[in-house]
């Protein structure tokens, strides 16, 4: 199982992976090749794709980025979540179902009603095909920061590498998460609660 687990995260970094032939200066309006290529790693292509496919690039990066929001969300609702912070009221008035009993953690899905599910895969959809395009590979839905472009070159790609370094932690966050719950049988307000915090051995911790 330990090696298991090791060979996904490992496995899982070519998803993570931005690639390019040149260093950014920042000096100069940074490019979208160029974007994400930031220390300690620098230019990170393992399997040589920019070099074989590089027509490919401009999706793999969208994907990227779009992947990086997504896992931030899930790590933000981790979080929240796993503190109890829920909404008042009921998920599901006809199923007696409220938001306060909806579990923690991965098991948490199991609880929604089967309406609930289709709703949000409904609005998945929506922001997947009408919204949010994936077909715009660039990203920019003209949501971010309040709606307004970031004019100064230096300024937003400072922002962008910031965006696809945090999505980069959180995919890497909640993939460890999920792993660590499946291994313990714990959420991760559990597993702090009991200073549990290797996956590899019960009662491992740091103090």
């Amino acid at each position: 199982m330990k090696t298991a687990v090791l060979a996904a995260i490992l496995g899982s970094a070519a998803a993570f992976a931005p690639a390019q032939t040149g260093r950014t200066t920042s000096s100069l309006a940074v490019s979208e090749i160029e974007l994400g290529v930031t220390e300690p790693l620098g230019v990170f292509d393992p399997l040589g794709w920019l070099e074989t496919e590089p027509e490919a690039f401009e999706r793999r990066r969208a994907v990227e980025r779009k992947h990086g929001r997504v896992a931030m969300a899930a790590v933000v609702g981790v979080i929240v979540h796993n503190n109890h912070w829920v909404f008042d009221g009921y998920l599901s008035k006809s199923a007696d179902l409220k938001f306060s009993d909806v579990p923690t953690g991965i098991d948490g899905i199991r609880a929604i009603p089967g309406a609930g599910l289709a709703q949000i895969l409904a609005f998945f959809a929506l922001v997947e095909l009408a919204w949010m395009p994936a077909s715009k590979y660039d990203g920019d839905y003209g949501v971010g920061w309040c709606g307004q472009d970031i004019e100064d070159p230096e300024v937003k790609a400072r922002k962008l590498n910031v965006e696809l370094n945090n999505g980069r932690a959180a995919m890497m966050g909640i993939m460890g998460n999920m792993v660590a719950e499946v291994l313990t049988g714990q959420t991760m307000y559990e597993q702090y609660a009991a200073n549990h915090i290797s996956p590899f051995g019960d009662g491992i911790g740091v103090f």
